[in-house]
């Protein structure tokens, strides 16, 4: 019986550290353009245990891919563990995965929608994405980074008849490959970034 109650109580400890430890996980709202590169980008670096492609940014309710999403940035919530890598390694990794330097889209899509942003939740989160941006007008004086950083405002997932483009990346393998080489984000990404650009 004290066998039986020790291996209850274990579990029950294994299981309330488990939920503790997914209460920790942080969030990130971040447009870099094209969401299904953003997905890519993300979800292979260590401590991110999700991308969801989405909308933010606009006033406009429930936008849609297909239809109005006026307003809108194409935007990732991304899930991480703060104790694999902190908020400060999120941007740090976002910067070198976008031309911050464009102000009519990000690479070949053109449009509000594709601009980038940083969004924050907080005043530390400010505080390191300002931090982060400076590091960058610093490495570029000859450069303007038209990047802003914006107060966050209400995520709206891909869903339904859209939800396709959850995951595009891995689902569509080659359609995907082919887009990101035509519309030429690695070799930009190379030419701001050098070694640093992920892909």
């Amino acid at each position: 019986m004290k066998k039986i109650l020790a291996l209850v109580l274990s579990f029950s400890t294994l299981l309330h550290a488990s939920f503790t430890h997914a209460a920790e996980s942080k969030k990130a709202i971040l447009a870099g353009g094209c969401f299904w590169c953003m997905e890519s980008d993300f979800e292979k670096l260590e401590g991110v245990k999700d991308v969801v492609s989405g909308f933010t940014g606009g006033k406009l309710k429930n936008p849609t891919y297909n239809g109005n999403h006026k307003g809108h940035y194409e935007a990732v919530e991304i899930t991480y563990d703060p104790d694999v890598i902190s908020y400060k390694g999120i941007l740090d990794h976002y910067w070198v995965n976008i031309d911050p330097f464009d102000a009519r889209g990000q690479f070949c899509d053109k449009g509000p929608s594709y601009l980038s942003a940083i969004f924050v939740a907080n005043k530390q989160e400010r505080k390191i994405a300002e931090q982060t941006k400076q590091a960058v007008i610093n490495e570029f004086p000859d450069q303007t980074v038209i990047t802003p950083i914006l107060n966050t405002s209400t995520f709206y997932p891909i869903k339904g008849k859209e939800s396709y483009h959850q995951d595009y990346y891995k689902n569509n393998p080659i359609r995907y490959n082919a887009y990101r080489w035509r519309c030429g984000r690695d070799s930009r990404l190379q030419d701001i970034w050098g070694d640093r650009a992920t892909h």
